[in-house]
């Protein structure tokens, strides 16, 4: 069961809003937490930074990353630097988004010049991906960039991380000390009503303020 599944359980009704961290932010998540009218606040990666450490260890010169490649709309394609054209060649479907494939032809690549910059390791010819995500996951991501949804992010951390932060420092639990899923449990719950009931003594005892009154 899910973490909103369980909230749903206990309090009747589903949360209005639910912020996450990158760990538990994906495309599965989003499109499930927008069929359940939830709105979600969280930080979805970009596949960028992966794409561009593969060309890296490819050997692949940075002026022939995918971003130099022309989309040709019309015809469905891409055209290389080097004026090669790159047909449409399949499409994967995943959760949430599709890889739409084009590749040049092993003969046009393999008679290119530009070849040992461009696909120096590759045995076939030369390929791009276009990636069309969900509209919900196309939504997600505009959201985001908004200023409102990012202070609302920020305040995760304070709220997320520091009772984390406290149980691993006041109650020394960075390993659990037993084995099984119901001894890790119980260990968790106790560390978790521990900081509650610490918690809820600081604030309990906190000097009430008369409005007015300085």
């Amino acid at each position: 069961m899910s973490a909103v599944e369980k909230v749903e359980q206990n309090m009747g009704q589903l949360p209005e809003q639910v912020v996450a961290d990158g760990g538990f932010t994906s495309r599965e998540n989003i499109l499930k937490m927008d069929e359940k009218k939830v709105d979600l606040i969280g930080s979805l990666g970009d596949d960028s930074s992966k794409a561009a450490a593969q060309f890296q260890r490819r050997g692949v010169d940075p002026a022939f990353y995918p971003d130099a490649f022309r989309y040709d709309a019309d015809n469905d394609t891409y055209i290389c630097p080097a004026g090669k054209v790159l047909p449409y060649d399949g499409k994967e479907k995943r959760v949430g988004v599709i890889h739409h494939q084009y590749r040049a032809s092993a003969a046009a690549c393999a008679a290119c010049p530009l070849k040992p910059k461009c696909c120096p390791t590759a045995a076939r010819g030369r390929t791009i991906v276009r990636t069309e995500e969900a509209s919900a996951v196309s939504a997600f991501r505009a959201k985001m960039q908004r200023e409102e949804a990012k202070q609302i992010y920020r305040q995760r951390g304070a709220v997320a991380e520091f009772p984390n932060a406290w149980i691993k420092d006041k109650l020394g639990l960075r390993q659990f000390r037993s084995r099984g899923l119901l001894k890790v449990a119980m260990e968790a719950t106790w560390a978790s009503l521990t900081y509650n009931i610490q918690q809820w003594t600081r604030l309990r005892w906190r000097e009430p303020v008369t409005p007015g009154v300085v």
